[in-house]
């Protein structure tokens, strides 16, 4: 695993739950106004942090942590990833894994062998404005085979929009409510201008409101069961 970051403890990652945060290395996508550009851009990686390190810290927290969160970056790149949620859960923790869905053959996979407990996809556009959105060239038929996946996985889990003014707009999240129609969770992340993957996105920024986000989000909850803002 090329792990690139490393957080000890949060109570807001995994709802419910203590947890660990490991971040991987390398994404596939390159969407402007991702907030860890030191995951994304190669020419930003720090030193990868050994896994012993991570194993050998988390073998002090068996009882005290509920979970291990692993993000990134996108974690299904990584080719070792079922080995290390296989590690992870042989330590009787909770696993919950952040992806955005380009690889639903592995999220298969790690759901038949019952190693990640908590999905959470980012859902970035409505599926025709993928490209444009993540500056990449991506396949819609694996981002809407990743949402049916994970919705009928029997797991906990939820997808989430980062809502940037300049990027998506109400029509945007009604057309993204419709792709997850009849979802258990729906998270809509305010937007920071602060660090990102793409410094022009920051030029002449306008944030949505909290306002703006409570009305989107009463425009979308009749999709599905809870919509929220963080």
């Amino acid at each position: 695993m090329l792990i690139g970051g490393f957080q000890r403890f949060s109570l807001i990652d995994y709802p419910g739950k203590i947890c660990a945060i490991v971040f991987t290395q390398g994404c596939n996508l390159k969407c402007p106004y991702c907030h860890n550009p030191e995951l994304v851009d190669p020419k930003l990686f720090s030193h990868p942090i050994p896994e012993a390190d991570i194993f050998a810290f988390l073998q002090t927290r068996r009882g005290k942590l509920d979970a291990v969160e692993i993000t990134g970056g996108e974690p299904t790149l990584q080719p070792d990833l079922i080995d290390f949620t296989k590690k992870i859960k042989s330590l009787n923790f909770l696993v919950k894994l952040d992806t955005n869905g380009s690889n639903p053959g592995i999220l298969r996979e790690l759901i038949e062998l019952n190693m990640v407990d908590y999905l959470a996809m980012d859902v970035k556009a409505p599926l025709e404005r993928y490209q444009e959105i993540t500056n990449s060239n991506v396949d819609q038929a694996k981002i809407k085979d990743s949402i049916e996946l994970i919705m009928h996985a029997g797991l906990d889990y939820e997808f989430r929009t980062t809502v940037v003014k300049s990027q998506l707009g109400k029509t945007d999240i009604l057309a993204i409510g419709k792709l997850i129609r009849g979802s258990k969770r729906y998270v809509l992340q305010k937007f920071m201008p602060e660090t990102v993957l793409d410094q022009e996105i920051l030029d002449g920024v306008v944030i949505y409101t909290d306002e703006d986000l409570v009305c989107f989000r009463d425009a979308v909850k009749s999709y599905v069961a809870e919509c929220v803002v963080r």
